[in-house]
């Protein structure tokens, strides 16, 4: 690749932005993190526009190698006004803060994103939810998911797994109903999470027995209240607790 594109050079033949974003793309997910970044500094140099589909496999190159923080200053220098890719680059630079529990930069950044224009969306919201739900931050989750009401932004899959793994994991079932009482627990189970947020932050155990669930078509519609009866009876049955949603 690299000497195809000399012999283009010595023809005469310019690169063009296309080429020269598919040049760092193929460095993403083949090459070393150095490759990568020589290629994304020769595109700069060149003025080209880096594309949305670029910047999401330059971001998951430095999550599988945990470069968090090369991440957050590549994303800085993309430019995190850009207003053609949405709150992408908003939303990997909250990721960045969130993977490694950087809760008072999280916390900035999302105000700073906010001040900035950029409405939160579902992905937006679930990266501070699911960095809450670790760290057992129960009054920040409950806040989140009240900002959440207020911007009509409809909590999803990874929401309501995000509420029921905190409270379980730290033996707090039977306080349950407090945390869930904001959200609807008839919707129907939808998962509109980026997946990349799992790249970096995994997925909770309420969501990956959900999505198991999910795949039985054992009941004509699946509500939120039916995967966590499902669920709780699973994780307390040899405790014989049952539960009343």
């Amino acid at each position: 690749m690299e000497d195809m594109a000399k012999e283009m050079a010595s023809r005469g033949v310019h690169i063009s932005s296309k080429t020269a974003n598919a040049f760092v793309l193929y460095y993403s997910i083949f090459g070393s993190l150095k490759d990568m970044e020589n290629a994304y500094g020769r595109l700069k140099k060149s003025r080209f526009t880096i594309e949305r589909e670029v910047i999401r496999a330059m971001a998951s190159a430095y999550t599988r190698d945990r470069q968090f923080f090369e991440m957050g200053e590549f994303l800085r220098d993309v430019g995190l006004g850009r207003k053609d890719v949405g709150n992408l680059l908003w939303n990997l630079m909250l990721l960045s803060y969130a993977a490694n529990f950087k809760m008072k930069s999280l916390q900035k950044e999302f105000l700073q994103m906010v001040e900035s224009g950029f409405r939160p969306d579902i992905t937006t919201f679930n990266i501070r939810a699911l960095a809450f739900s670790r760290m057992a931050l129960f009054w920040d989750l409950h806040l989140s998911i009240e900002h959440m009401e207020h911007e009509n932004v409809i909590p999803d899959l990874v929401t309501f797994g995000c509420v029921v793994d905190a409270y379980l994991d730290r033996g707090l079932g039977r306080n349950l109903d407090f945390g869930l009482n904001k959200m609807n627990l008839d919707d129907s189970p939808m998962l509109l999470t980026d997946p990349f947020v799992y790249e970096a932050l995994g997925k909770g155990d309420f969501q990956m027995s959900s999505e198991a669930f999910l795949e039985f078509k054992t009941q004509r519609k699946w509500t939120y209240r039916a995967l966590i009866q499902n669920y709780l009876k699973k994780h307390y049955r040899r405790n014989q607790i049952f539960w009343n949603y």
